[in-house]
């Protein structure tokens, strides 16, 4: 596990430096040095170490000013902290504790006790990481259509208001496209619904390929889609509309030896009006014009 560990000393002694320095690599532990608070501030930023070595008493920024520093970053926040200090007093010990440190380590230390304590909170920030990450992938879970893998509903109905927000805040605009597959439920009636899964699965793949970056696609329910297009005015939402839509009806979709022609119908919408529900409403607006029209369109209100 050492091998993957990144510790940063930070403490103003140099002869303190290389001891820890010297112990650490010893077992396996990558090392990095700042020789004062400022810049220790500056190497976790840089190289977000796994570990913090911290002396209290520095130049520029003591240990506490750094640990709070540190504690206002959210990239930064979870370094499990040990502070190194020549402080015998426990209320020394209990303002870093208060302040966030996961342990502290008195001078002279003995560098059994050293190694152990930096295998310690080494091994909290990975189970801190772990469980980031568990929790990111059960975040993405909740938010993802598991069908065609795009953004849900809920994801959707999130992402409109935040984009309403900075729409408003910043002045700029923001386009809805509703889309709808055409003759959906023919392909379920005359291929079976596990054909109408693939075209489902097929068109979001074709839809992802042809979004912005930055644009925010999604599964509204059913064969609808939803595209939100942050920034874009109504010619640029056209022209992702009508990427979509050739890419869409350039191929048919090919299952299990049949191939099944595919087609789309989109409602455009340019905000943002007075609300989300509001822009929605008038894209789906828009997308019935275009299925009544003829289908295989895009029709913009």
């Amino acid at each position: 596990m050492t091998a993957d560990v990144t510790v940063l000393v930070a403490d103003d002694s140099l002869v303190i430096r290389a001891v820890v320095r010297a112990h650490l690599e010893e077992k396996g532990y990558a090392v990095v040095e700042a020789e004062d608070g400022l810049a220790a501030v500056e190497r976790c930023a840089r190289d977000q170490p796994d570990v913090v070595l911290l002396d209290i008493e520095m130049p520029g920024l003591d240990g506490y000013q750094v640990l709070a520093r540190l504690k206002t970053a959210p990239e930064l926040r979870d370094i499990p902290v040990v502070f190194l200090t020549s402080r015998s007093g426990m209320d020394d010990v209990v303002v870093a504790l208060d302040a966030g440190a996961h342990d502290y380590l008195r001078k002279p230390f003995e560098p059994p006790e050293l190694v152990a304590r930096v295998a310690a909170a080494a091994q909290v920030k990975k189970l801190q990481d772990q469980l980031r990450q568990r929790n990111d992938e059960l975040d993405r879970m909740t938010r993802t259509d598991a069908l065609t893998g795009l953004f849900n509903r809920r994801h959707l109905d999130e992402e409109l208001v935040r984009q309403y927000s900075v729409a408003y805040r910043n002045a700029t605009p923001v386009a809805l496209l509703l889309l709808d597959i055409d003759h959906f439920k023919t392909v379920n009636d005359t291929y079976g619904h596990p054909a109408g899964d693939a075209v489902l699965q097929e068109f979001g793949r074709r839809l992802g390929g042809q979004v912005r970056a930055g644009d925010v696609a999604g599964r509204w329910g059913g064969e609808e889609f939803l595209v939100v297009l942050p920034g874009a005015d109504l010619p640029a939402a056209l022209a992702v509309a009508e990427r979509i839509r050739r890419a869409t009806s350039g191929r048919p979709v090919l299952v299990d030896g049949m191939s099944i022609p595919l087609t789309v119908s989109a409602g455009c919408a340019l905000g943002p009006l007075d609300t989300p529900e509001e822009q929605v409403a008038r894209a789906d607006a828009a997308l019935y014009e275009a299925k009544v029209s003829g289908r295989n369109r895009t029709v913009a209100q």
